[in-house]
This record gives C-alpha cells, sequence and structure tokens, in this order.
C-alpha cells in the first residue's frame, strides 16, 4: 500500500549566480515531490543573476514544463526581495524554501513534512553540522545569539534556511526586509503568530 502523501506544497528557491547547482537540485525537487506529495508546484526566483541561471532555468523548464515556474528579477532584489517575490508566487497551502545554491539536501525534505500537525504553522531546520571555515561557523554562532537575545526568538538556528510554512500564516503578515535580515524578520512575526513550531536537525 502506497503511504499517505503530503496534501499541497509549493517550494521556491531564491537564485543568485546559481547556475552550476540549479539543475541538480530542480531535478531531486521532483523526483522528491513526486513520490512524497500530491499537489505541489515549483518555483525558482532568479534574482537578477549574471550567469547561466537564466539558460538553465530555460532548459528545465522545457524539461518540466509548466510545473516549473521562474520568476525573474530584471536588477538583484536582494535576498530579502527575492524571498518575497517566492512567498508572493506561491499557491499551495504550505510553502518550502531554500537557497539555490543546494548548500542543503532537499532530499531530507520529507522530515519536515511528516511533523506537520493542525496546529503547525512552521517547521524549521537547524544544521546538523557546518563545514564552513571557522570564522563563519563563529560568526553564524554570535549572529543567532544576539538575534535571540535582542528579538526574544526561541529557534535555535534563525541563518538555517530551510523551511516549512504554513501559506495563511504568511498572508497575514508583512515582510519589508531586501536583505538577509528577512530571516529574522519572519522568524520572529511567525513567533509572535502564536502558531506551532516544530525544529528538525537537517544536514
Amino acid at each position: 500500500m502506497e503511504a499517505r502523501k503530503f496534501p499541497s506544497l509549493s517550494v521556491f528557491f531564491p537564485a543568485y549566480n546559481d547556475a552550476p547547482s540549479l539543475a541538480a537540485l530542480v531535478r531531486k525537487t521532483f523526483a522528491t515531490l513526486e513520490r512524497y506529495v500530491a499537489d505541489y508546484e515549483v518555483i525558482v526566483v532568479n534574482d537578477g543573476s549574471r550567469d547561466r541561471t537564466g539558460e538553465v532555468l530555460e532548459e528545465l523548464r522545457r524539461e518540466y514544463g509548466p510545473r516549473l515556474r521562474v520568476v525573474t528579477h530584471a536588477h538583484n532584489r536582494g535576498y530579502g526581495g527575492a524571498l518575497r517575490s517566492g512567498f508572493a508566487a506561491a499557491q499551495k497551502e504550505f510553502v518550502f524554501y531554500t537557497d539555490g545554491d543546494g548548500q542543503y539536501d532537499v532530499g531530507e525534505l520529507p522530515r519536515l513534512l511528516e511533523l506537520v500537525g493542525p496546529a503547525t504553522g512552521l517547521v524549521n531546520g537547524y544544521k546538523l553540522e557546518r563545514h564552513d571555515p571557522r570564522h563563519r561557523v563563529w560568526i553564524g554562532s554570535v549572529y543567532n545569539f544576539c538575534a535571540r537575545l535582542l528579538f526574544r526568538i526561541r529557534l535555535r538556528d534563525i541563518d538555517c534556511d530551510y523551511r516549512l510554512i504554513r501559506r495563511a500564516l504568511l498572508a497575514k503578515i508583512r515582510l519589508t526586509s531586501t536583505s538577509g535580515t528577512i530571516c529574522v524578520e519572519l522568524v520572529r512575526k511567525l513567533e509572535l503568530s502564536g502558531c506551532q513550531v516544530v525544529e528538525v536537525g537537517v544536514h
């Protein structure tokens, strides 16, 4: 008997000069969604890339047809701008996003899906291990500590862009940031909504 599939999911990737990683990322995403999700869409936000990102996305659109949507910014709007466009484009009940550079394994998405309950608004990943240089790991730790202290955020890893969010909550909050600070703004506003927040380790 086939396992019950997750009902409805939008997946999007903000992409800026991510041509080397996008094809493999998108193909693995479709393979994962086909197995675990009943109704889905995949969106890539090309945030004014200057490399071959646009060409790669055109090739992928020919391969996947209308199942893949591309949102193109003529000029780079910053990470926050790319996320806001992705959230605005998403149409399904839940929205998942991670970065277009493939630093996280999209194959671990089912681990987030299985944690969703009736009251769950956010399932947030946290990094199980990091292969970054030591100074970047230290900077990340300080950033997380300061953000949690200043904004009273409870999440252990604010900087982990591997998130599954109920779209109805996104419709109720207004995001304004155009930079990476959108992660703090997003998480803080979701926590203030009173929704259930679940965390899970990802690689």
